[in-house]
């Protein structure tokens, strides 16, 4: 894939352009934070009482209702949880001006059919791969965040341009932008989130943290075996890379690897692995985010109550606690 940095990317398609940022959460807030700090001109457009107004006042950031922001906007970026996008958009659709660019983070809404723009709109991606709180760091830091672009529809023909400008602007273009699609982000994405990084490796922490404490393994030490070394592991694939993480561990703990790691990701998980990513592809997942989001979300809220109840958990408050 071709990188982008800012040396390739030209920051004019912003220039003198408004741009509205609809949310103020994990990606709203840093966002419309980097690119006022790069001289755009940012609004953030709220529902009326948000608790988000008073945060963005602090943070020296101009507001105004959503009706106002959107329709004074060349740019509106949507940084909302994607099961509200069909809703927000409804109510906002009458405002955004004829040729207006509609940006998202995330490609679930257009991929899934969520929102299905107007055709008068240029309709593209940036989304920064991590989460808000380290994009904004990493930015305030003088470096930036790898991130991916994509564009769903080009009515304008600059459609490019306004995506490359606006991942410049929030700092995507100091490390690198990589052109992707709607379909290929979310794809990867929700499946990262339900089969690797968010689901299964917590669960593979868990499990591990279980296996120990059952054969008598006090718990924080089984927490320090388990979990601690998580960070670890991560910070070295990081700068090493598999094989680099590999070779820097001793001889002890790489023996181990080879030997113990098939035996728990075997071709069976593999094939569950695929059957993740299937229910990704076919919008089984996309149905069952709408399907929560209308319930209530009570599968998350019993989750969160389980993890909470957790025996590992405890073993961390107690390490934590000294």
């Amino acid at each position: 894939m071709k990188r982008l940095t800012d040396a390739d990317i030209d920051p004019a398609p912003l220039a003198g352009k408004k741009v509205a940022i609809v949310g103020y959460g994990n990606q709203g807030r840093p966002q419309a934070l980097n690119l006022r700090d790069s001289g755009v001109d940012v609004v953030v457009g709220l529902r009326r009482d948000s608790p988000s107004e008073s945060r963005a006042a602090d943070d020296g950031v101009a507001t105004a209702a959503l009706s106002d922001a959107v329709s004074g906007a060349d740019v509106v970026m949507l940084l909302i949880p994607d099961e509200a996008m069909a809703g927000l958009y409804g109510t906002i659709e009458p405002h955004l001006g004829e040729g207006a660019a509609l940006g998202f983070s995330h490609g679930l809404a257009i991929h899934f059919g969520f929102i299905r723009p107007r055709s008068d709109l240029d309709v593209f991606l940036v989304a920064p791969k991590g989460p808000g709180t380290a994009l904004r760091s990493l930015y305030q830091q003088g470096q930036g965040m790898i991130g991916l672009w994509a564009v769903a529809q080009d009515r304008s023909g600059k459609a490019r341009d306004i995506a490359l400008a606006y991942g410049r602007a929030i700092g995507c273009g100091r490390e690198a932008l990589m052109e992707s699609t709607f379909a290929e982000e979310c794809e990867a994405d929700l499946f990262n989130e339900g089969a690797v990084v968010w689901g299964g490796v917590p669960e593979l922490l868990i499990a591990g943290f279980d296996t120990l404490v059952e054969v008598g393994i006090n718990p924080e030490v089984a927490y320090l075996e388990c979990v601690g070394e998580l960070k670890l592991i991560a910070e070295l694939i990081e700068a090493r890379g598999i094989a680099g993480m590999r070779e820097a561990i001793s001889n002890t703990a790489e023996l181990g690897a080879v030997l113990g790691g098939p035996k728990v990701i075997d071709n069976d998980v593999r094939a569950r692995m695929r059957a993740v990513l299937e229910h990704v592809r076919n919008g089984g997942f996309a149905s069952a985010l709408r399907d929560e989001e209308a319930a209530g979300y009570p599968i998350l809220k019993r989750a969160r109550e389980r993890a909470r109840e957790l025996q590992v958990e405890a073993a961390r408050r107690s390490l934590s606690q000294g």
